[in-house]
């Protein structure tokens, strides 16, 4: 595998929301940024989110969402667990991102004649978003291998893993894991 994301800390993320805080669009840019770290999708598969995927009729988030087959990188459909944190997040967004009809992209772009953002200027938002916040070595991955990563120091199997990152073989996942001291610490108190 090529050079890979890196996996952020709690203090780097901090130093990244913190940015985020400070700018236009801040509840978009959060709740994009939480929907990489909480959910692990892929920012092809974000930019792909329209609003009915998320939201219920009823106006309430969803506690799954389902990602077509055309929508992911293996050509799979599969099911994105929505868990309270970022359920929490989504509805602070959808409190102030009211779209006309709910086939529009869930995250809006604030180019005037957009349908939201591509896989394309997503990726270039988190490239600009990362550096701009001081975060070297950060990229649209980061999200995803930090929460694979962060799983996996909680002791989550790699079988499990690889079934919530849409990945079709093991090894592929045991490539995000990012072995970190945390994890060498725990290992070591089980000996």
């Amino acid at each position: 595998m090529a050079k890979q994301a890196k996996t952020l800390n709690q203090n780097e993320l901090r130093k990244v929301l913190d940015y985020t805080a400070t700018r236009k669009h801040s509840t978009r840019n959060r709740c994009l940024l939480y929907t990489t770290f909480l959910s692990g999708m892929r920012v092809g598969e974000v930019s792909s989110l329209r609003y009915l995927d998320v939201v219920n009729a009823d106006g309430t988030v969803k506690n799954e969402i389902r990602l077509s087959a055309k929508n992911t990188k293996t050509n799979e459909a599969r099911t994105v667990f929505v868990n309270d944190k970022l359920r929490k997040e989504f509805e602070k967004y959808i409190a102030v991102y009211k779209p006309r009809t709910p086939t529009v992209k869930f995250f809006y772009s604030q180019k005037r004649d957009s349908d939201g953002f591509t896989p394309n200027t997503l990726t270039q938002f988190f490239h600009y978003l990362y550096k701009r916040a001081g975060v070297d070595g950060a990229s649209s991955h980061s999200g995803r291998r930090t929460f694979i990563t962060n799983l996996a120091t909680q002791g989550v199997s790699v079988r499990v893993l690889m079934s919530l990152a849409g990945h079709k073989n093991i090894s592929t996942t045991q490539c995000y894991i990012d072995v970190n001291d945390d994890m060498k610490r725990k290992a070591v108190e089980l000996a």
